[in-house]
């Protein structure tokens, strides 16, 4: 169980952060055509799940959401928040 727990928590990270990158192309999508959004705590639960680096780096590549303080803010808060939680998971647990 050990040795697969890291292939697990790879395969979670890239499909959430496939995930979080296509969102804001969507969701810029949908705005150009006058249609339905996605709902911006959707976004942000998607960063917080793990993917707000590819949420940031899409946003900012496809310019959406780039004027929206919240997001130019929070997102990065919460990137950091999940660094320093893996910092600290492998500090007390996985260091030898």
């Amino acid at each position: 169980m050990k040795d697969i727990l890291p292939i697990v928590l790879l395969v979670y990270i890239i499909v959430i952060s496939v995930i979080s990158f296509i969102l804001p192309i969507v969701d810029k999508q949908k705005a150009k055509k006058g249609k339905w959004r996605i709902k911006e705590r959707t976004l942000f639960l998607f960063s917080a799940l793990g993917g707000s680096l590819a949420m940031y780096l899409s946003m900012v590549f496809f310019h959406h959401k780039t004027k929206h303080k919240s997001f130019m803010i929070g997102i990065p808060v919460i990137f950091f928040i999940q660094i320093a939680i893996v910092v600290t998971v492998w500090f007390l647990f996985y260091r030898g």
